[in-house]
């Protein structure tokens, strides 16, 4: 089996794989957060821009509450939004509430970036014209040093970033007196962005892979290299899609709200073999190279984040 845990430059243990909880449906992040934790999960991943911490406070709490996990076994990731970006404490501060929780082992920046804090909405303001409110010329640096602020409240217990390119981490760290713990980017074979994962190896970051499965239907559950991996081992594309990471160092976030499906990404990790990691590389190196590499997610901010794919 893949390893259950791998190690922080904090020193502190992260799962190596979470529930994901964005754009999981109103009504039902409470009861797939607790059966979960009651099923084997041990990370919970959440941000205040998904609008549901509320409910995954009332998971929290009902697991808790079983008697089958305690706190302090529980990793719970939050993220600050870009509207509280010149605040994050504030935002730290509303995540806690909702959360019923004194602190969060991880807190994360989730983009790079400054929308009005003072703008038509507190997630997503707009100007007249329907477009995002993007406060232009913020240096995403200056969030970085309210986050190592927080380190000294213990309301969290590491600090890290998420959807950061090569260059905005070459551009932050400098700057940085706490390296980030983690960085949380989307990550599949059919965007591996390898460029990352070897600047964070080598700086000691761990990446966290969101969207492993690239889409709901996507072409990923029906890429040839992963079909036939999956056949080889007697499991489906996406037990593969999600035992891709644990080789590559990466703690992987699976989300569904169904109890068999939340169940079934948890026990059906494999471990994939040199055959099975080179043929997944040859895939993506071949997709890059032909630059058809795929990304899913990726807001309309209408700012250059310097991610290859979206030059």
């Amino acid at each position: 089996m893949p390893p259950k845990h791998f190690t922080l430059n904090t020193g502190a243990k992260i799962p190596s794989i979470g529930l994901g909880t964005w754009q999981s449906p109103p009504g039902q992040v409470a009861s797939a957060v607790s059966y979960a934790l009651q099923n084997g999960y041990t990370l919970i991943d959440g941000a205040y821009c998904y609008a549901n911490e509320d409910e995954v406070g009332q998971g929290l709490a009902e697991a808790f509450s079983a008697g089958k996990v305690k706190r302090e076994d529980i990793f719970v990731v939050s993220k600050v939004w870009t509207t509280y970006n010149t605040r994050v404490e504030e935002g730290l501060d509303k995540s806690l509430k909702s959360l019923g929780l004194d602190y969060v082992d991880l807190f994360l920046v989730h983009w790079p970036l400054l929308m009005n804090p003072e703008g038509n909405h507190d997630r997503f303001p707009t100007k007249p014209d329907g477009s995002r409110d993007i406060i232009q010329g913020y240096n995403h640096v200056d969030t970085w040093k309210q986050m190592e602020a927080l380190l000294k409240t213990g309301k969290t217990k590491a600090i890290g970033v998420s959807n950061y390119s090569k260059l905005y981490l070459e551009q932050l760290l400098p700057h940085a007196t706490v390296i980030p713990a983690v960085n949380q980017i989307e990550n599949h074979p059919s965007l591996p962005q390898q460029e990352i994962v070897d600047l964070c190896k080598e700086k000691g970051i761990h990446i966290m892979a969101y969207s492993p499965l690239g889409s709901t239907g996507g072409p990923l559950l029906s890429a040839e290299p992963v079909v036939k991996i999956a056949e080889k081992h007697g499991v489906k594309p996406s037990s593969v899609l999600l035992s891709y990471h644990a080789p590559r160092g990466s703690t992987v976030l699976a989300k569904s709200v169904t109890p068999e499906r939340i169940k079934e990404n948890i026990e059906s990790l494999i471990d994939l073999d040199e055959e099975d990691q080179a043929e997944l590389k040859a895939y993506s190196d071949k997709l890059v190279a032909e630059k058809k590499w795929q990304r899913f997610v990726y807001p309309p901010f209408g700012v250059n984040f310097g991610f290859p794919d979206k030059q």
